[in-house]
């Protein structure tokens, strides 16, 4: 699971990284950013796995999706 933590206080947020990671980077922004502001903000949960994009069904479907298309508009 990859995790994403928001700055209570302005606008920045870590990357898609692995939790303790993220967490690393937001108490090290509060550092530099907010240094008398304990960290705080929210976190966000992605389920997937950094850098996991879409299956090889789903590319492979798209493929034959637009081929199918090519296909039907040269005739």
């Amino acid at each position: 699971m990859a995790y994403r933590y928001w700055c209570g206080e302005c606008g920045y947020r870590t990357p898609w990284l692995g939790e303790s990671r993220a967490q690393e980077l937001q108490i090290e922004h509060y550092a530099k950013r907010h240094p008398d502001v304990a960290p705080g903000g929210s976190v966000e949960k992605n389920r997937k796995k950094p850098g996991e994009g879409p299956g090889c069904l789903t590319t492979l479907g798209l493929v034959i999706l637009f081929l199918l298309l090519a296909v039907s508009c040269h005739h």
